[in-house]
């Protein structure tokens, strides 16, 4: 009786102890999952093509914010950088939505990656996914921040320079209506309201002429044209006030060179850059233009003696509104959108413009543009023009 206990003692201990091991290896097994999904998380299906789609950046952290799944653009943005977030704040965005679990959408400056000092403006919105990871989604908002930042500046300087021939011809008017009995006095102010008016309508038309410079079809039907004639009938419309100033124009040797493009947008264009050239040149000096051809470019090239252009200014001639000099802008009538209408005829044409400058030894603008190729002649003996611009 006593070996029969004893068996069935050591058959409930040999089960029990079995029963142990293999809850044991049930635990270890369960651990051995959690650690494997700690190290190798499993993102929910279909986010890797979702990722894949975006054209904003995203970003999948786990709950120990690591970057389990990223996209191209994320990484392009300088938002992740070794499997990590580079910037603090969208890791507190982050726990700000484990904690909450509601989603997040704020606009922030941040750097572009570790190695970049560069700001850009971002767009983020942060939200669970499933119940261990956060996606991210950023999208780069720099380029409207910038353009509407332009849009104001240029309301407002807009408004600053009508305001002061605006101002001007009230006051006028006033004046003349006070001196009605003074001869001498109305043609005085009349001259002076005179002046004022031609500014005024000088600014509105520039800024219809950039305006309109900006529009996607500012040159819609470019036509074959001789350069050499474009320069020439921009000289003419400067020749009196350089007489005036005994300013010398001095046009170089005929190029025959050819571009594609809008006649009187290019007129326009090298005009404005004789005028400059003449208004802030001294009594006396000189001004030289030529056009040259090198490997299918087109240069026309402006030369003043004139007071040059300080190297922390050089950068921003082309500005809308910006003057190197104002007094004497003032003295001329200058708007201060010359420049910034060569530029845009410019890019419009497939060129660019570059500028020289020594403050005291004068400055050189040089136009360049794609040279227009001999047109085709066919049987029919007609030209069929080629490599035009559309």
């Amino acid at each position: 009786m006593q070996s029969t206990w004893l068996v069935l003692l050591s058959l409930a201990l040999g089960l029990g102890v079995g029963a142990g091991f293999v809850v044991l290896l049930q635990m270890a097994e369960h651990h051995g999952r959690r650690a494997t999904e700690v190290v190798n998380p499993v993102v929910p299906d279909g986010i890797d093509q979702v990722l894949d789609a975006l054209e904003s950046a995203g970003i999948v952290l786990d709950p120990s914010n690591n970057v389990v799944k990223t996209s191209a653009a994320a990484l392009t943005m300088g938002l992740v950088f070794n499997a990590q977030l580079v910037h603090t704040e969208l890791v507190e965005l982050a726990r700000r939505v484990r904690r909450t679990g509601e989603p997040i959408s704020e606009d922030l400056v941040l750097s572009r990656g570790p190695f970049n000092d560069a700001s850009l403006h971002y767009r983020v919105r942060l939200a669970r996914l499933g119940t261990r990871y956060v996606l991210i989604l950023a999208e780069d908002r720099t380029e409207s921040f910038r353009l509407d930042e332009v849009r104001r500046d240029f309301v407002a300087n807009i408004s600053h320079e009508l305001k002061t021939p605006i101002a001007s011809v009230g006051l006028l008017a006033e004046a003349l209506d006070q001196a009605a009995d003074e001869p001498a006095q109305v043609r005085r102010f009349a001259n002076r309201l005179t002046t004022e008016s031609a500014r005024l309508g000088r600014l509105t038309q520039e800024i219809i002429e950039l305006s309109r410079l900006q529009a996607k079809d500012a040159l819609a039907t470019p036509e074959r044209l001789n350069v050499d004639e474009v320069v020439a009938a921009a000289v003419d419309q400067s020749r009196v006030v350089a007489e005036a100033e005994n300013i010398t124009i001095a046009v170089g040797k005929k190029s025959g060179a050819f571009v594609y493009g809008d006649e009187k947008l290019l007129i326009v264009a090298v005009h404005n850059l004789v005028s400059n050239a003449v208004n802030y040149s001294q009594p006396g000096s000189r001004v030289g233009i030529g056009v040259r051809r090198q490997k299918n470019v087109v240069e026309i090239t402006v030369t003043d003696q004139g007071i040059g252009i300080a190297e922390s200014d050089i950068d921003r001639v082309f500005e809308r509104f910006f003057r190197v000099d104002q007094a004497r802008s003032r003295h001329t009538g200058g708007t201060g959108l010359g420049l910034s209408i060569v530029k845009h005829v410019v890019q419009n044409h497939g060129g660019d413009i570059r500028v020289w400058s020594q403050p005291g030894r004068g400055s050189t603008f040089t136009i360049r543009l794609p040279e227009a190729a001999k047109p085709e002649v066919n049987q029919g003996g007609a030209s069929v023009p080629h490599n035009a611009q559309r």
